[in-house]
């Protein structure tokens, strides 16, 4: 922001929003294609055999999986000459989706819904410009697509989670959502559907988060309370009150109520796929900063490692939160742009906004020496070929804290030391 004082609202969406539903269906298709071809010993660290791009529509009992991928059986078939998928067993891996997020309604169910498989063998064109081949005598892939990546780090809510690094709209904004859904689950707001949206408007002084001026929650619900009364809109504002102001700073809550809008539509019953189409990739903004960073368009789930659209996204993430964990920024964004089959990237653009300690450039020399930004490395570093990606595809790819079996690999600051010497 080039303001001192300034309002920026960022939003996010529940797992239950029509758009998240597809996000987690394919990106649990992705997890069954990896951890398969862990089983049959032919994916670790440095071999990949995973190639997936896989789309998923959802509607009024309605599931539409479409793409291209390579795989083994049992997920790909043998017909006659050519491999085919296994659409009884994609569609299981869909209907245990929908079931775990908890959807079971007339309009939307994991059992009731029929379910269209699409999915089909990936263009050898796109795999000869993909598969490794040797170079300077090494084996490295070419990237899985041209594009440019964003990363992005800042310091503004250490004070309130060590290790989030992220800007403070988007990161309370799920975590709204992420209380809502755990008392959901728990059954302690038994009321609440799986459909939700959150959005937080933080006011800035002098640069820094202080509080929010507004917050609005839209939130699917049961038509009627236990008693059998029909709720309204302050009703499910009583019924969620506490639990947003839970998961925002003493005194971050707005003072006046009627800043804080809860369903304001009048009524949230029909959600989910029901109430609105959903589609893999439509929340590209709410998967990364919340708007506060660019980004390069291109989405992430149902997306396997050699996609540089997910997996340099996640490296230009992991660079630009080492800088800023480093000490050298309180504000970082990277940019990695690639061409598709070449391995090395494009370009490499550095921007610390005026905070840095050292300059752009220097960084721009070693950040590529330290980790290099190859897809082969990039998947090999962060140990990408693992069955890790349907935990992103709600509430964030980043801030995270990293998962003990190697998931939010990226979020980890282990390079901390290496940059501290480069820049020396």
């Amino acid at each position: 922001m080039s303001h001192a004082n300034y309002l920026f609202t960022s939003e996010s969406v529940s797992e239950g929003h029509p758009d998240k539903v597809c996000d987690q269906i394919s990106d649990a298709i992705l997890d069954a294609f990896i951890e398969n071809d862990i089983k049959l010993g032919i994916a670790d660290d440095s071999l990949v055999n995973t190639r997936l791009g896989c789309e998923t529509l959802c509607t009024t009992n309605k599931i539409v999986i479409a793409g291209e991928g390579r795989g083994q059986a049992p997920l790909f078939i043998k017909y006659g000459n050519h491999a085919v998928i296994n659409r009884e067993l994609i569609s299981q891996i869909a209907r245990d989706v929908v079931r775990d997020i908890g959807y079971d309604q007339n309009g939307f169910s994991y059992h009731g819904a029929d379910i269209e498989v699409l999915l089909h063998g990936q263009s050898p064109d796109i795999a000869r410009g993909v598969d490794a081949k040797k170079k300077k005598g090494e084996e490295q892939e070419g990237a899985g697509d041209q594009g440019m990546m964003f990363g992005f780090a800042c310091t503004e809510s250490e004070v309130y989670e060590k290790g989030s690094f992220m800007p403070a709209p988007i990161y309370f904004a799920h975590k709204i959502l992420k209380v809502l859904a755990e008392k959901r689950r728990s059954k302690q707001l038994f009321d609440l559907q799986p459909d939700a949206k959150s959005q937080v408007t933080v006011q800035y002084i002098d640069g820094k988060p202080v509080g929010c001026t507004k917050v609005v929650v839209s939130t699917q619900h049961n038509p009627e309370t236990r008693n059998g009364k029909k709720y309204s809109p302050a009703m499910v504002k009583d019924l969620i009150g506490d639990a947003v102001a839970s998961a925002l700073p003493d005194g971050w809550m707005p003072k006046r109520s009627s800043d804080f809008l809860v369903n304001p539509t009048g009524n949230f019953v029909v959600g989910g796929p029901d109430g609105d189409c959903g589609l893999t990739g439509r929340k590209i903004i709410v998967d990364t900063y919340g708007g506060y960073a660019p980004h390069g368009g291109g989405a992430f789930s149902g997306k396997d490692p050699t996609k540089v659209d997910r997996s340099a996204a996640y490296a230009a993430r992991y660079l630009a939160k080492n800088v800023v964990a480093a000490g050298i920024a309180e504000r970082c964004t990277i940019q990695i742009a690639y061409a598709i089959g070449v391995a090395d990237p494009m370009s490499l653009l550095v921007d610390m906004h005026g905070t840095g300690k050292v300059e752009e450039k220097k960084l721009e020399r070693a950040l590529p020496e330290i980790f290099r930004l190859t897809p082969t490395n990039i998947r090999r570093t962060l140990k990408l070929n693992r069955p890790i990606y349907r935990r992103t595809a709600a509430y964030g790819h980043f801030g995270r804290a990293p998962d003990k079996d190697g998931g939010f690999s990226w979020e980890k600051t282990d390079l901390v030391k290496d940059i501290r010497t480069a820049v020396a």
